[in-house]
């Protein structure tokens, strides 16, 4: 009887376990541009930069059923300021909220003592698309895969202030996939994952950004 009562409580247990919420969480590393694991040791002077317009130029998303908003190229402008900023290479400064700032200045009682760029850095996402790539083998009894494929690329040009011409131009290009396969009937498959889009924007502006860093410091370029 004791054996019994002892079995049924362990399948009580183990139910109790299954139907148990679990919360599970971990830090996923962000890449960066290559210039910014030398940011820290960098000694040369520091351009004022502002990011300037970064439009999606590709047919993704401005179709006749597009919203209007450009949501793509608002999402590869911060991005890129980012991206630049922590190249070490330059005083990036924010002109998107201008109003909030000039606010919070005064609150503060602090004198306002903004100061005008060097250079305005614009882009443009001049190619972007997706699309998935399936397989089967023997029919489908063997298996069957699925790969979702993201690509982009973009296109920087480094203008200057004064004159408004253009000192450099620099592109980059990126594609990221995710793959998912079944055998057997065993493995997962995989729904639209709207993060690609994100992560190939951030592949292909990385490319562009060390392309903009490398010229900088051969000598390339410059506001001088």
């Amino acid at each position: 009887m004791k054996m019994i009562l002892t079995a049924a409580l362990s399948v009580v247990w183990s139910a109790l376990l299954v139907g148990c919420a679990t919360e599970s969480s971990q830090v996923v590393e962000t890449s960066q541009v290559r210039a910014a694991a030398t940011a820290h040791t960098y000694q040369g002077e520091k351009q004022r930069l502002i990011v300037g317009s970064f439009y999606n130029r590709s047919d993704y998303q401005n179709g006749i059923f597009s919203s209007g908003s450009d949501r793509l190229g608002s999402q590869a402008k911060t991005i890129l300021q980012t991206h630049l900023q922590q190249t070490g290479r330059f005083i990036v400064m924010d002109r998107d909220n201008m109003a909030q700032i000039a606010e919070e200045a005064g609150l503060s009682g602090a004198q306002s003592a903004i100061q005008g760029a060097n250079v305005i850095v614009t882009g443009d996402v001049t190619e972007f698309g997706r699309k998935v790539v399936g397989d089967r083998q023997l029919f489908g009894i063997l298996g069957s895969g699925k790969k979702q494929v993201a690509y982009a690329k973009v296109m920087l040009n480094v203008v200057d202030v004064n004159s408004s011409a253009i000192l450099y131009s620099s592109q980059g290009a990126g594609e990221f996939e995710l793959s998912n396969r079944e055998v057997l009937g065993t493995g997962g498959t995989a729904s639209y994952d709207s993060t690609l889009n994100g992560k190939v924007l951030n592949l292909a502006i990385s490319e562009a950004v060390d392309n903009l860093i490398v010229a900088l410091e051969q000598k390339k370029w410059s506001t001088e």
